[in-house]
């Protein structure tokens, strides 16, 4: 990767509505200041009356490309003129570059999803068993999309509108399953991972009712929730001794792409870095 020219600042951002609650400044923050580039990362509120001019003018702005957060990930993919083929499969992206005048759109959840898990738990084995997620938004998608790229042999989702869980099952084929909401339970008996991809457990939420006694002994549990950091499900899993996977890692890991993509250098998600997020999170 060409080393970016240190007389030269570099501009990136975050748009959303509303936007002010976004971490990724204090991600991208860190790790300018770490690899000494001069460059910089705001947060950009974006009215959505506005969001396509803002995309269509970000070169004339001088930005070198942005993340994107709730609730313009479709629009973003739409506006790009190159898709990769995760972003191809969500209908929607979260990170934005150029190259030459091209807007090229990716979308890093999924990647970042099995990346966090592999670091978290040694001997992971996508292709042992299925696995059970609950959700049918766009994390779920991101995370089926993922786990089937990583050689999962199915995939059941559980959501509390039966019809969404529905369309993401025809969506990606037969290699996912659609289940009511209320089968959660029996239904993920035998799954090798459980992973929570709804806002359920999230502070000021409501609580996630899924009980996870009937899991197996070797079930990994992943919450995709980040605040708290140890929600409700991640501390049941861990009383029964089963390994579990929070949310802050993946939102680190699909930060680096972009990183690199904007200021040429390829970032490490260290430990140092998740004790920043972590004090963050704990601070407000």
């Amino acid at each position: 990767m060409t080393q970016p020219d240190p007389t030269t600042t570099i501009r990136a951002c975050i748009i959303g509505w509303p936007v002010a609650h976004s971490r990724s400044p204090l991600i991208h923050g860190y790790w300018l200041e770490r690899y000494r580039v001069a460059g910089g990362y705001v947060k950009r509120a974006v009215r959505p009356e506005d969001v396509v001019a803002f995309l269509r003018g970000m070169r004339e702005e001088g930005l070198a490309g942005c993340n994107v957060t709730i609730p313009y990930k479709e629009t973003a993919y739409a506006v790009a003129a190159e898709k990769t083929a995760a972003a191809r499969a969500m209908g929607a992206a979260n990170t934005l570059w150029f190259e030459g005048e091209r807007l090229y759109a990716d979308n890093t959840d999924g990647a970042a999803f099995i990346e966090h898990l592999r670091a978290s738990v040694s001997g992971f084995d996508a292709g042992n068993c299925p696995v059970a997620g609950l959700g049918a938004g766009g994390a779920a998608r991101a995370i089926v999309y993922a786990l089937l790229d990583a050689g999962v042999p199915e995939v059941r989702i559980f959501n509390r509108t039966r019809d969404r869980a529905d369309v993401v099952a025809r969506h990606f084929g037969g290699r996912v399953s659609p289940h009511d909401w209320h089968h959660r339970v029996d239904r993920s008996r035998d799954v090798g991972m459980l992973v929570n991809a709804t806002s359920l457990g999230m502070k000021g939420s409501d609580w996630l009712d899924m009980d996870i006694s009937g899991l197996s002994p070797d079930c990994i549990v992943a919450d995709l929730v980040y605040v708290p950091l140890e929600t409700p499900l991640l501390l049941a899993a861990r009383a029964r001794g089963l390994a579990s996977v929070d949310g802050l890692g993946m939102l680190l890991h699909q930060a680096v792409p972009g990183f690199e993509k904007w200021f040429g250098v390829r970032p490490r998600v260290t430990d140092e870095l998740r004790a920043l997020l972590v004090a963050d999170i704990e601070s407000r």
